[in-house]
């Protein structure tokens, strides 16, 4: 069974969720954009970790317990971004649309399928 992809209120209810539990904690003060951009930094430098050194091949077929090892660790990520986005008031899953479209316009299919070119170099 695969796990159905986030929605608006998907994202909603984690924002609410981290909410309560940084209040429960007395966190506040300390999620400030500043800290929650370099935890976010710092969280996905672990997932890059587990990547390190392997090739394509490795990476992409990750053995059971570093694939759960990276899962936790991409929803380290998840969370910070996610209480970044709440603390900057941004709609991220709005701001992934608009970047999408935005994204889409840059990268013509007609000039980007099957190339790994930077929009400008097209």
């Amino acid at each position: 069974m695969t796990t159905p992809p986030a929605t608006d209120d998907a994202l909603i209810e984690l924002r609410t969720a981290l909410r309560r539990f940084a209040a429960e904690r007395e966190w506040d003060v300390f999620h400030t954009p500043k800290n929650l951009a370099m935890a976010l930094a710092g969280e996905a430098g672990e997932v890059i970790e587990h990547f390190q050194w392997l090739s394509a091949e490795q990476s992409a077929a990750l053995p059971p317990d570093t694939r759960e090892a990276v899962a936790l660790e991409l929803a380290d990520v998840l969370l910070y971004l996610v209480r970044l986005a709440d603390k900057l008031d941004v709609d991220l899953a709005e701001a992934a649309r608009r970047k999408m479209d935005i994204n889409a316009k840059r990268y013509p299919v007609e000039l980007a399928r099957g190339r790994a070119l930077k929009y400008q170099q097209l």
